[in-house]
């Protein structure tokens, strides 16, 4: 019978011709020589073209090799201008260039441990090259007398070599001699490649020849053993495979033929129809075959990844490597060993012997006694502990029923037999062709379009299903199952009652079956890779995306999948041991790993689902402590949110569940012993949201959220709260909502000195201008010595009411004194008017005191009666009632004393008493004055002395006027403080 090896195409490049490819051993990558001058890396899982590297000089020579040197993260290459160049292929540098060979380069090879390069050339010699040593040449290799078409190292011994050559001989070399150990010779015309066999104890060698033909050597008896013959033009590339029994070969015909590596028969032939064939290569830890072409290149995948392996009940695991039967038991460890999951298991392994077949399936019979290989045509069926064979037959396809006694075959696509023990029983013909059968409860026969399952016992067909399943899967009990579909999986209930009472009443069904065989239970959306079910409502499996999950579930539409694991790397279910509580799987180099399940939290998340919860807090108690978090999230999936909270022990869920349940005087209460600033902010908003101010409030404080605070003190009129906002916000650096709850609190020489503390003295001088007039001078003074630092002629076109010579330049100043001075003396009646009397006094904000100071119009403040519940002045709002600098009162006797045009018409009354009447304050003290003149003057009369790197005495009446060339200096400086500035608003 014929190897059945499924092929798929996995990438399909379009390129100039390929003379060489070369696969990546990890990445995804394979590389590519052409013809053209150019070197390609190709990503074969996204099909794209990750980098281009143009070679040779000059462009368009031809590059016949490519190798990667993936220790190094380099690739080399040879060339029709006779050089060897070695790339990195991350940075896409240059490494290396020299002058390999005096005539065209054909082949390069790299060894697996050392630093060493193989170069074979057209000059008839083989070159080997150290990196280490900066790639110089060590040794010669001579002795062909023709073109030296390829080199390949040994993978078993790697300190020899083989090369083809157009002298139609194949030679064997050491890596220490120049001389060849011995010559092989058989081929009518010359040989263009070569390659070892790397598996098992066979020493063989193959070569493929200008004559058509594909030879097989035996080094150690030095004799050709078997001639492939079937192609019918030059052999270009030949390759053993290193994990399938095949070997490969590419010939100038364009095809590609797979012969069985044992007995040498012709498998399979492809063509691709992209002309010649030049290049093979390998994946050495996959399936995956990369082949170059004249029109680009293809990487194909041979047969199946997953290893055949197959676990029984009591934790014995069986798997074969190439034809080697291997054993081990995963129990075998122990108890008393702490196994953490996803760690390797280390298991004792025992060979039970090799099978004559290459097997593709090992499936152990339901009871575990028996196991069956089937491969090449063939079943063999033994007994599982010692390997002895029971029997055996013709079969492309073997499927066990649940009872062990009973299996199916398939031999062709048309013909299905049912064996009890060694004795066929029943044989029947589907009316379509077969793709597939499955085994269980029922007999699973899969055409292209659908499955139909049959009754062992009669033959009958139960039930059509309108799917093309990869997979199916059966419960213990035989009630439920699932079919594994390319996307997506079904999970059905079966009703055996209902099939037996059809067959019982020999009721007539058509070619659908039984109606209502099969119940629809769920659908999901993942492709499942491996699957087994532990007991009758839990479904553990692997899907595509590298996740170990299982569904539990009884009700249709009911059932929950839950994730174990995110796995590193392809994974393969072996099957699930309740009295270990372990799940166990096996990578596809064999290696066994282990999730742990506890039967326990199976039991109590099928009650849920089931919506039994009572029935399930009983099973809790069972459960270790430190799977109450998966239980937790469990339940929460379920929207089970209260009972989550009593079960979960993370203090983070626990907050969780309690702020979605609305709980938050238990969330509170998890935070006071968990603090956490991004919680508190969290809860805040719930707590708005519920209208709860004083917890608010408290989660605002202990997540520093002046935001809120803000909101929420400005909200409730709470003046103490926004005088502790003040050092918080300043605390934080947040001197914007400082700022802003200082203004609300009428601390305004306070806002003054925070501007000028965070460097905004000109924004602080016009705020005491509008505001706080009495400070206005000593703002300027300091604004004047901080223009010092960039330019005097800037810093003296400052005014300021402080100098005599210009309170002309500030007109109605005396009256923005007095106007100040009598809110602060009002302002402790001013904050103890209650909300209430808003209405009455909220025309007040929109007065101009100036203007109605001008107009004669100087009404006293009208204070409502304080209540008798309302709170005394703070402390703060006490410190901000002061007297007025002294310096100041000359100013305002001089100007009050200074009768304007306006005053001269006023009747006397009204002048005589402008100056001592109260001045009624708005809940914002005056609107902004007249702007001082800024313009350059020449006398500033003023008694301060500045600091700074170019001093000068404002009171010295001997200062000049400035001149056109200071103006311009001025100006020049001016320039480059705006440039100054404009870099540190950038920044």
């Amino acid at each position: 019978m014929p190897l059945r090896l499924d092929v798929k195409r996995q990438m399909q490049a379009r390129s100039e011709r390929v003379k060489c490819v070369d696969v990546h051993p990890k990445e995804p990558w394979i590389l590519t020589a052409l013809y053209s001058g150019h070197v390609c890396l190709w990503n074969f899982e996204s099909e794209t073209l990750e980098k281009t590297f143009e070679v040779a000089d000059p462009p368009g020579t031809p590059v016949r090799c490519a190798k990667f040197i993936s220790r190094k993260q380099w690739f080399v290459t040879g060339s029709d201008d006779m050089m060897i160049r070695v790339f990195n292929y991350n940075t896409m540098e240059k490494v290396k260039t020299w002058d390999g060979h005096g005539d065209y380069i054909r082949s390069l090879a790299v060894h697996p441990t050392s630093p060493y390069i193989f170069s074979a050339s057209d000059d008839m010699s083989i070159k080997l090259w150290d990196w280490e040593k900066d790639f110089s040449n060590t040794m010669v290799f001579e002795g062909h007398t023709h073109y030296v078409m390829q080199i390949e190292i040994n993978p078993k011994d790697p300190n020899t070599f083989a090369t083809a050559s157009l002298d139609r001989t194949v030679r064997v070399w050491g890596v220490t001699a120049n001389l060849a150990h011995f010559t092989l010779e058989g081929h009518e015309r010359g040989v263009n490649c070569v390659s070892y066999f790397g598996g098992g104890d066979r020493p063989f060698l193959i070569s493929g020849g200008d004559d058509s033909l594909v030879k097989i050597w035996d080094y150690q008896a030095k004799a050709c053993i078997a001639t492939l013959e079937g192609h019918t033009s030059n052999v270009s590339a030949v390759l053993f495979h290193p994990r399938l029994p095949i070997i490969l070969s590419g010939s100038e015909d364009g095809t590609i033929r797979i012969w069985h590596s044992t007995t040498f028969r012709l498998e399979n032939t492809f063509n691709y129809g992209m002309e010649r064939c030049w290049a093979l290569g390998v994946h050495h830890e996959s399936n995956k075959v990369a082949i170059g072409y004249d029109e680009g290149s293809i990487m194909l995948q041979l047969g199946q990844e997953e290893p055949v392996m197959s676990m029984d009940g009591s934790g014995n695991v069986v798997w074969v490597d190439n034809h080697e039967i291997i054993f081990s038991n995963v129990r075998s460890m122990g108890s008393s060993i702490d196994l953490q999951d996803g760690e390797a298991l280390s298991l004792q392994h025992k060979g039970l012997g090799n099978c004559e077949i290459y097997p593709q399936t090992l499936k152990h019979s339901p009871n575990g006694r028996i196991l069956c290989i089937c491969g090449d045509g063939e079943y063999t069926i033994y007994m599982a502990r010692k390997l002895r064979n029971v029997t055996f037959g013709n079969a492309i396809e073997f499927v066990w029923s649940q009872d062990s006694k009973i299996f199916a075959t398939r031999e062709s696509n048309s013909v299905v037999k049912i064996f009890q023990g060694n004795k066929e029983i029943k044989s029947f013909r589907p009316s379509f062709p077969m793709e597939g059968i499955f085994g269980g409860a029922l007999l699973g026969i899969r055409s292209t379009t659908f499955i139909d399952f049959y009754d062992w016992q009669t033959c009958k067909i139960v039930r059509r299903i309108l799917v093309c399943p990869r997979s199916i899967y059966w419960s213990e009990n035989g009630a439920k199952v699932v079919i594994a579909c390319e996307e997506s999986f079904f999970i059905l209930q079966y009703d055996p009652d209902i099939v037996q009472k059809f067959f019982d009443d020999d009721i007539e069904t058509d070619e659908q079956g039984i109606d209502k065989a099969f119940e629809r239970h769920q659908e999901f959306f993942e492709k499942v890779t491996t699957g087994q079910f532990a007991g009758d409502y839990c479904f553990i499996y692997t899907n595509a995306a590298g996740r170990l999950k299982y569904y539990v579930g009884d009700q249709p539409n009911q059932g929950e999948v839950v994730t174990m694991a995110h796995l590193d790397r392809p994974l393969f279910l072996l099957g699930y041991l309740m009295k270990e509580n372990r799940v166990y799987l096996m990578d596809k180099y064999y290696s066994i790993v282990s999730y742990s399940l506890l039967v326990d939290m199976l039991a109590f998340q099928i009650d849920i689902v089931s919506g039994q919860p009572e029935k399930a807090r009983e099973k809790l108690k069972k459960i270790p402590v430190e799977h109450h978090n998966k239980l937790a999230r469990f339940l929460e999936s379920q929207d089970l949110k209260e009972m989550a909270l009593s079960v979960t022990t993370d203090p983070e869920h626990q907050f969780e569940l309690a702020w979605q349940l609305g709980n938050l005087k238990y969330a509170r209460e998890i935070l006071t012993e968990n603090d956490s600033e991004e919680k508190w902010k969290q809860l805040s908003d719930k707590a708005l949201e519920k209208s709860d101010l004083e917890l608010a409030e408290e989660c605002a404080i202990r997540s520093k959220d002046v935001g809120l605070l803000l909101l929420l003190y400005t909200s409730k009129g709470d003046r103490q709260g926004l005088s502790k906002l003040v050092d918080l916000s300043r605390e934080k650096g947040m001197y914007n909502i400082a700022f802003v709850s200082l203004f609300l609190l009428n601390r305004v020489k306070d806002c003054i000195d925070l501007l000028v503390e965070t460097g905004r003295i000109p924004e602080a001088a016009f705020m005491a201008r509008t505001y706080a007039p009495s400070e206005t001078g000593r703002i300027v003074d300091l604004w004047r010595k901080d223009l010092l630092k960039v330019s005097p002629i800037i810093a003296r076109s400052i005014a300021s009411p402080t100098d005599p010579n210009q309170i002309g330049m500030f007109p109605d100043f005396a009256l923005a004194l007095q106007i100040e001075k009598s809110l602060k003396e009002n302002f402790s009646s001013l904050i103890s008017r209650p909300a209430s009397s808003y209405l009455q006094h909220k025309d007040e904000n929109q007065r101009d005191l100036i203007q109605d100071a001008r107009n004669g119009i100087f009404p006293s403040i009208v204070v409502d009666p304080i209540p008798e519940n309302a709170s005394s002045p703070t402390s703060a709002q006490q410190s901000v009632e002061s007297e007025l600098p002294k310096s100041l009162k000359v100013y305002e006797e001089k100007e009050l004393a200074t009768p304007t045009a306006d005053d001269d018409e006023k009747p006397a009354e009204v002048q005589s008493s402008v100056a001592s009447q109260v001045v009624a304050p708005t809940t914002t003290t005056t609107k902004t004055v007249s702007e001082p003149n800024l313009s350059p003057t020449n006398s500033f009369g003023s008694n301060n002395d500045f600091d700074g790197d170019n001093d000068f005495d404002l009171d010295d009446d001997n200062v000049e006027p400035p001149t056109i060339d200071d103006l311009n200096k001025s100006l020049d400086d001016l320039e480059s403080f705006e440039d100054e500035l404009s870099k540190e608003l950038d920044v």
